[in-house]
Order: structure tokens, then sequence, then C-alpha cells
């Protein structure tokens, strides 16, 4: 079977988009991707989605078949056979990307269940060993535990990794889905930063899964009462923490 030669489309992309005068940058904002995935592409560690075979040879003003071959041909028609070869081989690679972002979902589920496991874990001590009453962890320990694992779930399990293609054309900073909204006020959501921001919002929301207890149970040590504004202070550090990794995820992948 054809295979496509990445260390040959890299260098010829590289080649094509330097002759248009094109920075990495220009040409993924061409795209709605981030210059990452262009720089990934130019020096073969990766190639770009399927879908993104016919805009990326538009801005490159070659053909798809061209930039597969990673040369120029001649105008007359191509073998069909070489032609379907590197079709299958295009999706031949989907394929294997996708089977990639399965693993990586794999993990991400893991790591919720381990997280999840911690943190509940350690809300079983603080009631069983540690001494505290349900009355004293339900508007804290418990009310936290829930939330992160509510939105946890959500962001590991049913979130949509790719936003439509409406965002990458407007200016949108919302999205919704089901009963989950997430509104980034000044950030422009599309897709070159939505896959940071689920990161930073899921990395945020385990952490806090695992160490709030913990973080709270100390506060108890320090006071034998503690003022109530320090678990508040907590807990809002907590909560909009979560929105705060996005913001700054989103803005920097923007």
């Amino acid at each position: 079977m054809h295979e496509i030669d990445k260390e040959r489309f890299g260098a010829f992309l590289a080649r094509l988009r330097k002759e248009r005068g094109m920075t990495q940058r220009e040409l993924a904002d061409r795209l709605h991707v981030s210059d990452k995935a262009v720089s990934k592409w130019e020096r073969a560690l990766s190639l770009p989605d399927v879908s993104l075979l016919i805009p990326l040879a538009d801005c490159l003003g070659v053909s798809v078949t061209e930039l597969l071959r990673g040369e120029r041909t001649q105008r007359e028609e191509l073998p069909v056979a070489e032609v379907e070869a590197l079709v299958n081989a295009s999706l031949n690679l989907t394929g294997e990307e996708q089977k990639a972002g399965g693993v990586r979902r794999r993990r991400r589920q893991l790591a919720f269940g381990l997280c999840a496991l911690a943190g509940l874990a350690q809300t079983a001590v603080l009631l069983i060993v540690g001494g505290f009453g349900w009355a004293e962890l339900e508007d804290s320990v418990v009310l936290m535990e829930g939330l992160c694992l509510l939105f946890g779930a959500w962001l590991c399990f049913g979130v949509q990794e790719r936003l439509p293609a409406c965002y990458d054309q407007n200016r949108i900073s919302a999205y919704s889905q089901g009963p989950f909204r997430i509104n980034l006020t000044g950030v422009r959501l599309n897709n070159s930063n939505w896959p940071h921001i689920l990161s930073a919002m899921r990395g945020w929301l385990l952490v806090v899964m695992v160490l709030f207890p913990t973080l709270w149970w100390g506060i108890h040590r320090l006071w034998t009462a503690p003022p109530q504004t320090v678990e508040l202070a907590l807990s809002l550090v907590a909560v909009l923490g979560v929105l705060a990794a996005a913001m700054v995820a989103g803005k920097r992948y923007e």
C-alpha cells in the first residue's frame, strides 16, 4: 500500500508556505488550527486531518494529490491507482490518529476514576476517623466533591472534543451542551484553543477533587473553629480557579 512520506510532506509544506510568504501562525489562522500543529506537520511529527487537506491545499496553491505526494506534478492526469492509494493512505492515517485519541481518552477516564476514588476516600476518612459530622462536611467537602464529580465526569466522558464550524467563523465566547454551559467573556472559542481549555479545566478539577478534603482538614487543624471566611475563600478558589484556568488557556491559544 502506498504510504505518505511524512518527511517529504513536511518539507514540501514548509517550502510552499515560505514561497507564499506566510508564517506558521498565519497559515494556522487560515486553517483555524494552532501554529504548533503546523510546526508538527512540517517537522514530520504528524499529518493534518483529512478534513484539512482541501483547505490546506487551497492555501498553498496546489492540489490535494500534490500535497500528499510532496511534490508538484505535471498537469496530465495521474494514474487512478496512485490517486486511490494516496487517499487510502490519508484515511488510514486518520484512523491511526483516532486510535491515538481513543488512548488519550481512556487515560483521562482512568485519571478521573483514580482522583474520584481518592477524593471520596478522604471524605470517608474525615467522616469515620476524623471525627467530623455530616453537617460539618455537607456544605463544604461533600458539596465540592460532588461538583467536581459532576463536571469532571462531563469533561472526561461526555464533552464534545471538537466545536462546530461556526465557532471558527465567528466570535463566540459561550458553549452549551445539555445542562452544561461555559461562558468565557472576552475569549473567542475555536478549535485552536478548545482542546487546551478542556485540558486546563480537567486538570484543575482533578487536582481540586484530590486536594480539597486535605486542605479543608488542614484548616480545621489550624483553627479549632475556623472563621467562615477561610472556608469560603477555599471554596471560592476551588470554583473560580477552573474558570481562570480555562480563560488563561483560551487566551493563550486563541
